[in-house]
């Protein structure tokens, strides 16, 4: 089974490496009081990606807003996110990334054992 370092590992190398708030090493440069969203909901990402398989990305969407989103202090309790909304969430942007991160890992996990 993949531990949650081999996840954040493979996530900080592949997706933060990437990101625009980011070094382009996979250091954050978020500014004092912002919370890295992949950090902060690590755990539920897990879980949301690893309670899908699909082809598609709309099921692992659905499970993101189901059990990250729903649990995020930034979105209302109508379901509106206004980080989402103008495309400032970062876990929203790199989304369909992290579930490849995640699966890949997974594969090279199982492939090894």
């Amino acid at each position: 089974m993949t531990t949650e370092h081999e996840y954040w590992d493979a996530l900080q190398a592949k997706v933060c490496a990437r990101c625009l708030e980011g070094n382009g090493k996979g250091a954050c440069l978020l500014a004092p009081g912002r919370e890295c969203a992949l950090r902060t909901h690590f755990p539920r990402i897990i879980e949301a990606v690893n309670s899908v398989y699909s082809p598609s990305v709309e099921p692992y969407v659905e499970q993101l807003r189901k059990k990250v989103c729903a649990a995020c202090t930034n979105q209302a309790e109508s379901g509106a996110c206004s980080l989402r909304d103008d495309a400032e969430c970062a876990l929203d942007r790199y989304y369909p990334l992290i579930v490849q991160v995640i699966e890949e890992t997974q594969l090279k996990k199982r492939l090894n054992t």
